[in-house]
């Protein structure tokens, strides 16, 4: 009889039977023997290497693919860009890269890259060119920049998008004696800016980062994925880990808001609603640090009382300009800076001289205890119930004064108090352009900033930090330069185009009133526009209000397409001509860019740009700092790669075109070009002051000194040596309340990061508001003019309050009941990566989003095409439902449309047919009023207000179904660009590559 074993034996392979031996306990011995299955099962035919040869070189530089500016490792095989890699020593992203990061290979490679400067040939936004030398660029430019600045330099308008050089941009602007300059932060979050500058000397996103290792308490407010990516993700996973809370207040649950503990999907323009109820529950529940408000806020400055007079709403002060407070033991009034007072911060005072006064605490509470801030108020307009807000407002306030984080680390105040340990309240707060972009942007960033101090919750351990080099002073200055005597036919300015204005006497108006600059900024249209205009440039040179300008000098900005507010009516604009002269309402167009954008097509010349791998940048604590909240830092980027065109970094083109106008700072007393190695040589060479410079890092001729020191020779060679990057640790003791912290003052004195060591006061009430308000009365040498001083008299409190915007106004809401905004996704970030071929795969098209339950209720499911309609045109869109966006509120992936033929994608690209912008249904004017058409804008600082936007939706007839509209005529491509491939490849040279090399694959 034979078992089944060996009845089977001869279905199987010979070796599979060959006894394993076996130890002396029994069991087979693991390790296979030769010629048995094991060992062709452990040790199969096909062999893997493990440490594949992937590159030739290794540099490190700078990401730029989106505004956090990454460090990263550019792994290089036979000159070109093998992969990308997150430099795990870089202090912004600690090794982490995204989507964004990891596509910049094909973004380096991309079919839309610029070949060779362009001349126009044909009409405007055709994109007819011709390609011209380098030299007949700068004769081109010499000749016409040399009349204008000869004649009037504010002839010239020269703005920029979001580069990340506006330090040496902004320098030349003055250097040529113009005042129409500005960057793009009139168009993204200059509410945000401003408004915390002018209350605490530093703001959100660049200027500060929530205490992520500390925090307990995690509220965000209208932050998109594409903004601070790695950082806050890396910051999120390190709250998630220790347990904090997190809330994200923001009208669409995606990205950051998915993942929060708590999405409160508030009604878009109403968070400064919401934040001024939560302060009136703090407030009416005595949650408040006062010993912070006291000692670090100007809470007890008084505030004069008289209604009508020249001095109401101003702070009390003595003889030596002081502020006075009112002291408790002494019943007196005393300098309200002094150090041992303890002053009231309510009641009503009469000082010296008989005038009565009161703390600008007191005129707080008056205003948010009023019942008109509290939940059951506020609810039905937020979108949030009363239950909801006075919970948040609870939650708030235990972990403030219940949960308080305290570190063993003495310090010294600024008045010489010594502190034993380290006090905070663990609130942390970050915010973004959801917030900002309304036209009562301001005065919600100012309440969000009162709500931190209310708490005691700036800067202090488990808060919001400053980032260096922030703090600044509230405000900081300087002043913007451009007044009338400023400017001066062959002269540069003694200022900066942009500034902080203190009153009414450092607007850039004329004896009139009116605007000085092209944009109307520091006008009484916009009077703290701290970053221009630039989304008004196009539409006031067209119209030549308030004066015909020259040349239009643009980089980097798409103004054609998803930069401006009206895209249809800017290019109707940029092309437009007077039909008494037959010539261009803006006479000539410069136009920088790596790329064929769709603002090329409407150029008169075309710069030809290099990528951020070809070139030098500074990173630098004059610009847009990678500080962080321990210290700051800067970095570089050094070309990686060369050029296979024939084009130049923009810096560079800025720098020679300098010298050859004869500008001061770019020529030598004899004529010769004072930075003849272009911009790597002025990083290091150019002093904005003695000692202080583009970039911090190994300054001083040897290189040993930190922050503040003569040129270093060697600078970008040690830079490049510490992969791109510097920075400097401050000492525990010097690591929060930097505002008063003596240490701190006095080690950024000496950096060059501040010009005095004096103590930093927040402002609660900001007295400059006042001034202007007091101008709107008629008062002081420099007066309203009388159609805007209902306007000035009314936007200008000096404290927050909340209003309705201004479209939503405007509007019959039955006709338009719907919000409609924007957001940019996680893999792109603002329209740069658009057009590259790895995140088109991700993102290609884009959907109007509604909430579900709206949309079936209107008789719309996910696919259908449908019209969307405002006041100002009309869209084309198809739908896709969602349960996580407000009710109220529908919304769109910015920037994914383009215009048919830009950018060099294939003709039947679905950017060109299936993805659509909403810019064209907004306007850069709201309707008249007192005989005036404003801006869209925020009345204190011009912020673009494109999340006022309201619309109907209604759907479309099923043969309009299958593409967008509209659809504008096809931009021709540019000389130079060779037809986009039928299948874009990458890499694939590599693999055969090793195929050759080795005999397989």
């Amino acid at each position: 009889m034979t078992t089944s074993d060996e009845r089977d034996r001869h279905l199987l392979p010979r070796f599979a039977f060959d006894p394993q031996p076996t130890d002396v306990s029994g069991w087979a011995d693991p390790r296979p023997r030769a010629g048995t299955w094991l060992e062709q099962y452990f040790s199969p035919r096909e062999k893997v290497d493990t440490s594949p040869k992937v590159h030739d070189e290794v540099k490190y530089t700078t990401c730029y693919m989106c505004a956090c500016r990454c460090g990263i490792k550019v792994h290089l095989q036979d000159e070109k860009i093998r992969f990308l890699e997150g430099n795990r020593r870089h202090p912004v992203n600690r090794g982490v890269i995204c989507a964004k990061g990891s596509a910049g290979i094909m973004t380096q490679y991309s079919p839309a890259k610029l070949r060779k400067p362009l001349l126009r040939t044909g009409e405007r936004g055709a994109g007819e060119f011709r390609e011209i030398e380098w030299e007949e660029v700068f004769e081109i430019l010499a000749h016409r920049l040399g009349r204008i600045r000869a004649t009037d330099p504010r002839k010239l308008a020269f703005f920029t998008g979001r580069d990340q050089s506006q330090s040496l941009t902004g320098f030349w602007a003055s250097q040529f004696g113009t005042p129409n300059y500005a960057a793009h932060g009139g168009f993204c979050s200059v509410n945000m800016a401003a408004a915390g500058m002018y209350t605490v000397g530093g703001s959100f996103w660049e200027f500060g980062e929530p205490d992520w290792d500390r925090a307990r308490y995690f509220l965000l407010f209208g932050v998109a994925e594409d903004h601070d990516s790695n950082p806050l993700k890396i910051g999120m996973s390190r709250l998630k880990k220790a347990g904090a809370k997190f809330v994200s207040i923001n009208p669409v649950k995606t990205g950051y808001s998915a993942i929060a503990d708590e999405w409160i999907g508030i009604r878009p323009g109403t968070d400064g609603l919401f934040v001024l109820a939560l302060i009136h529950e703090l407030l009416r529940s005595n949650c408040v640090d006062l010993e912070y408000l006291v000692r670090y806020t100007n809470a007890p400055w008084l505030v004069i009382q008289n209604p009508g007079g020249a001095d109401d709403g101003l702070f009390a002060r003595d003889a030596e300009n002081q502020p006075l407070a009112w002291d408790v033991t002494e019943q007196r009034v005393v300098a309200a800076t002094g150090a041992d007072i303890r002053p009231a911060v309510v009641g009503t005072f009469e000082l010296p001289d008989g005038r009565r006064a009161v703390p600008s605490f007191q005129l707080l509470a008056e205003r948010y205890l009023d019942p008109s801030y509290a939940p059951e108020a506020i609810a039905d307009r937020c979108g949030i119930s009363a239950e909801t807000i006075r919970r948040i407002a609870g939650e708030i306030a235990h972990v403030a004064f219940n949960e308080t984080v305290v570190i063993e680390q003495p310090w010294t105040d600024w008045a010489g108090r010594r502190h034993e340990r380290m006090v905070g309240r663990p609130v942390a707060v970050h915010a973004m352009r959801g917030i900002s972009a309304h036209s009562n942007g301001f005065h919600t960033c100012r309440a969000l900033h009162l709500l931190q101090l209310l708490l005691g919750a700036v800067d202090t351990p488990g808060s919001w930090r400053y980032k260096s080099p922030y703090p600044k002073s509230a405000p900081p200055g300087p002043r913007p330069c451009g007044k009338k005597g400023d400017v001066k036919a062959g002269n540069s300015m003694a200022g900066v185009p942009l500034g902080y204005p203190m009153g009414p006497e450092d607007l850039l108006v004329d004896d009139e009133g009116r605007p000085l600059r092209i944009d109307k900024a520091f006008s009484w249209d916009a009077p703290l526009s701290v970053h221009g205009l630039m989304h008004m440039v196009v539409r006031n040179a067209w119209q030549g209000d308030p004066y015909r300008i020259d040349t239009l000098f643009m980089y980097m900005a798409n103004m054609a397409w998803n930069s401006s507010m009206n895209t249809s009516e800017t290019m109707r604009m940029l092309a437009d001509k007077d039909p008494e002269t037959g010539e261009y309402r803006i006479p000539f167009i410069v136009y920088c860019d790596a790329y064929d954008s769709e603002m090329v097509a409407f150029a008169d010349l075309v710069l030809a740009d290099t990528t951020y791998f070809e070139r030098w940048d500074a990173i630098s604590l004059l610009d847009r700092p990678i500080g962080s909240a321990e210290g700051p830092g800067d970095s570089i980027r050094h070309p990686v790669l060369k050029p296979d065109r024939d084009v130049r970094p923009f810096q560079d083109v800025l720098i020679e075109l300098g010298a050859r106008l004869g500008l001061p700072a770019f020529t030598n007393p004899d004529g010769r070009p004072k930075y003849p190695g272009g911009y790597p040589d002025y990083i290091v060479n150019h002093e904005r002051k003695p000692g202080v410079g583009a970039l911090a890092g190994w300054r001083g001729t040897d290189g040993n000194t930190v922050g503040k020191g003569a040129p270093n020779p060697r600078q970008l060679e040690q830079y490049v040596q510490n992969q791109c990057f510097w920075r400097h640790e401050l000492p525990m003791e010097q690591q929060f309340f930097k505002f008063a912290n003596k240490a701190y003052l006095e080690g950024a004195t000496a950096m060059g990061l501040l010009d005095k060591p004096e103590p930093i006061i927040h402002q609660l009430y900001s007295e400059p508001l006042q001034r202007f308000r007091l101008a709107a009365r008629g008062h002081g040498p420099v007066t309203a003019p009388a159609n805007r001083r209902e306007r000035v008299e009314r936007y200008f409190d000096p404290l927050p309050f909340w209003y309705m915007p201004f479209e939503e106004e405007s509007l019959d809401g039955a006709s338009y009941p719907l919000h409609a905004i924007t957001q940019r996704p996680m893999p792109m970030y603002h329209s740069w990566g658009t057009q590259n071929a790895w995140l088109r795969q991700i993102l290609a098209r884009n959907e109007l989003y509604l909430n579900r339950s709206m949309g079936e209720r209107i008789g719309l499911k996910s696919g259908d095409w449908a019209w969307l309609s405002s006041p100002h045109g009309r869209v084309k869109v198809q739908v896709g439902l969602m349960e996580g966006v407000n009710p109220h509120t529908v919304w769109t992936w910015n920037a994914i449309g383009k215009r048919t033929g830009a950018w060099n994608l294939k003709s039947d690209a679905p950017e060109y047919r299936q993805g659509f912008l909403i810019n064209h249904l907004i306007s850069e004017l709201l309707p008249e009023h007192g005989g005036y058409r404003h801006s869209n804008s925020d009345p204190v600082t011009g912020q673009a207000a494109w999340f006022d936007l309201r619309v109907r939706i209604e759907k479309a007839a099923p043969e309009e179904a299958g593409e967008t509209w509209p659809i504008f005529p096809a931009q021709a491509r540019p000389p130079g660009l060779e037809p986009p491939a039928d299948n874009l490849r990458y890499g694939a040279e590599f693999r055969e590559k090793r195929v050759r090399t080795r005999g397989r694959p």
